[in-house]
């Protein structure tokens, strides 16, 4: 299926590793043009090395000011946008009563007013030409509380909040849709570490609430938000879609 990305021009927050880089190297692989923003530098060089023809910044995305900045440098680098990836995430913090509203607010500001903000300055650039696509990838606890309250609070926002902007954007010829992400096996992620640390009680965890019997992929990911981002998806409009191997216990 030619999904008709080539010379598309791609913004991919927290695309320097994980999921945002498989997001990032699908692009490519489909001929789009591609910048990618991530805070550690390390990371954003190794994304260089690995990913020909990718186009890194580097930015503190839970500031504000960070995020205008960086989205400049983007506009100036690339003369416009096409697609946008809200993709930056994580974790913090513990049970609520031990979580301080510090942490809550960091969360929230990493994973939901980044995407806000970037999906209005994206949006303004899109309405342009009446065309474009966003693309918020939150997580499958965004509807039910199998992560950290910091990130099931955040990303239920994230969830909400990708469908209101559906509705608000559709008619300026703009289209946003999500991905929830069930547990994801790779490299630098939380659950690699948990597999070697006690890879009896996650393979365990796999058998009893993964119903495909195995950890996702990032690649499995990647496919599902090109596919949402491209015009093959021109009926999808608000949706967040579970990418989870069954493993969401929301019948919704």
């Amino acid at each position: 299926m030619d999904l008709q990305l080539v010379d598309k021009k791609v913004f991919v927050t927290g695309g320097s590793k994980g999921i945002g880089k498989a997001i990032a190297k699908a692009f490519l692989a489909e001929g789009a043009q591609v910048g990618i923003v991530a805070r550690g530098k390390k990371d954003l060089d190794k994304a260089k090395q690995d990913l020909p023809g990718v186009e890194i910044f580097q930015a503190d995305l839970t500031k504000e000011a960070d995020r205008a900045n960086v989205f400049k440098k983007y506009i100036k680098t690339f003369g416009d946008i096409d697609i946008l990836i809200n993709n930056v995430g994580g974790s913090n913090g513990g049970k609520t009563m031990d979580t301080s509203i510090d942490q809550f607010q960091e969360a929230m500001q990493l994973n939901f007013f980044s995407a806000v903000q970037f999906s209005k300055l994206a949006a303004e650039k899109m309405k342009q030409k009446k065309q474009g696509s966003i693309v918020n990838i939150s997580s499958i606890f965004g509807r039910e509380s199998g992560g950290k309250p910091t990130y099931n609070s955040a990303k239920a926002a994230m969830i909400s909040f990708t469908k209101s902007l559906a509705d608000e954007l559709v008619q300026d010829g703009i289209r946003v849709n999500g991905v929830a992400p069930g547990s994801i096996l790779h490299p630098t992620g939380n659950w690699q570490k948990k597999l070697e640390e006690t890879p009896e009680k996650i393979e365990k965890f796999v058998e009893d609430q993964i119903p495909a019997g195995r950890f996702g992929t990032v690649e499995e990911v990647a496919d599902v938000a090109l596919f949402l981002a491209s015009e093959r998806s021109r009926w999808v409009i608000g949706a967040t879609l579970n990418v989870d191997g069954g493993q969401s216990k929301s019948n919704f």
